[in-house]
């Protein structure tokens, strides 16, 4: 995690204090288990819960000295605990092994992590379903190929995002869901040395579910979908960043990142307004993807564990979610500050002279009994004179003779309409969000 692209209320999760203080929790709730299933006992207990107390960045630091030594993060947090509480720790971590405390830990942090994550798309959903009913009657030109398709709405085209963000959000409930495990089941994950109780009673306090079976870790097919629902949640922001800046290129100006007083687009040129927040949600969205590729090379580990996943984990853990949780954010942020320009919209639907109503032109003819190819020709080539000859578009079909059998120069001039396009516009919006207003 960098400063540059990080939140620090999601970046608290990840410090080092914050780590050694969720391995006390781990530790002080698993003892509590064994008092209540009278392998320890009930003193113990009590001196580690008065004497454990909180952890200080001069802690962090004294373990970390420890562990030049060790070697061993979890041996030094240990030893760190046995200088300060004395002969009651040696009750701690009693018949455990530290992926017990690490995973159970990654199972703490991931949910907490994901649970501000969700707040960061409450506020994305937020922000576009306030502008897709602001702009659902706003018609724009739809495109295909990047070509002039058909007319849309820009309400519709930001009702399609609250869609696929609403799929998102249910991905990340159930990608919490999942990694909210935890495991005190021992070295090789048998119970050998602590009942199955020890792990219920830890799981419990903790607000995680026990993994039903694990080795010696908890099994990373949890991580892998977990990191995946995140990279596709960054892969949808990337969809709409690109399009919004598309829609920013000077050729067609719909649609425009805020300028903001003082800010400057261009060392060079003093003219430059850049969609630099949509690029940088590009290139974020890339990093994601990495991560959970990462993230599923790890599922496969050497028999009952290898080490090979921490050093991953260390890294993609809190890059991967301060990415999103920066990134939902700063989109949330652009949506919100948005500038859509109608009468630009409205420029560019008149742009090919009204060519883009032929479909209308094909289906009006088709039910008034032209076969369907034969209208289709006749459509064709007069939307061809556009291209070819710059004739504007009902012109020429005013003055085809084989169009003029089948329907009057009014029902010709009614394909035109623009109130056509929006008239689903409630029905879409009932869909999606429940509301046609």
């Amino acid at each position: 995690m960098i400063p540059r692209y990080s939140r620090q209320e999601m970046a608290s999760l990840w410090s080092d204090v914050a780590r050694y203080r969720r391995w006390r929790d781990v530790e002080l709730a698993a003892l509590e288990g064994m008092v209540a299933q009278g392998l320890a006992p009930k003193e113990a207990l009590a001196d580690c819960l008065e004497r454990a107390g909180d952890f200080s960045a001069e802690d962090a630091a004294r373990i970390d000295e420890i562990e030049r030594t060790t070697k061993h993060d979890v041996i030094a947090f240990l030893t760190f605990v046995e200088e300060r509480v004395g002969p009651s720790a040696r009750w701690l971590h009693l018949g455990m092994t530290s992926s017990d405390v690490l995973d159970t830990s990654l199972g703490l942090t991931l949910r907490d992590a994901v649970d501000l994550i969700l707040k960061g798309m409450d506020r994305v959903m937020a922000a576009v379903e306030k502008r897709a009913f602001e702009h659902k009657h706003t018609l724009q030109m739809g495109r295909s190929h990047g070509i002039h398709a058909e007319p849309i709405t820009f309400g519709h085209k930001l009702a399609i995002w609250y869609d696929e963000l609403r799929r998102g959000r249910m991905r990340l409930e159930h990608a919490r869901d999942s990694i909210a495990v935890g495991k005190i089941s021992g070295a090789v994950g048998t119970f050998a040395h602590l009942p199955p109780a020890v792990e219920e009673h830890v799981c419990q306090k903790l607000g995680l579910k026990p993994a039903p079976a694990s080795s010696q870790v908890v099994q990373r097919d949890r991580h892998a979908e977990f990191f995946t629902a995140l990279a596709l949640v960054g892969s949808s922001l990337e969809k709409f960043a690109v399009e919004i800046r598309h829609l920013q290129r000077t050729e067609v100006r719909e649609v425009e990142e805020a300028f903001t007083p003082g800010q400057k687009g261009s060392s060079a040129m003093p003219h430059k307004r850049n969609p630099i927040l949509s690029e940088n949600l590009t290139g974020l969205a890339r990093l994601l993807r990495g991560y959970a590729v990462s993230a599923m090379e790890d599922v496969a580990l050497w028999h009952e564990r290898d080490i090979s996943h921490s050093s991953v984990e260390r890294v993609i853990g809190p890059d991967a979610t301060g990415l999103l949780d920066f990134m939902l954010h700063r989109f949330a942020g652009l949506v919100e500050n948005m500038r859509v320009y109608p009468e630009q919209m409205r420029k560019n639907l008149d742009l090919l002279g009204g060519v883009v109503n032929s479909q209308r032109l094909l289906l009006e003819l088709a039910r008034k009994g032209m076969d369907r190819q034969a209208a289709y020709v006749v459509v064709q080539r007069n939307a061809m004179k556009m291209f070819e000859e710059g004739v504007d578009f009902r012109q020429a079909l005013l003055a085809d003779a084989d169009l003029l059998k089948m329907m009057t120069p009014e029902e010709i001039s009614d394909c035109f309409s623009p109130g056509y396009h929006t008239r689903q516009m409630d029905a879409v919006f009932q869909r999606v969000f429940g509301r046609a207003s």
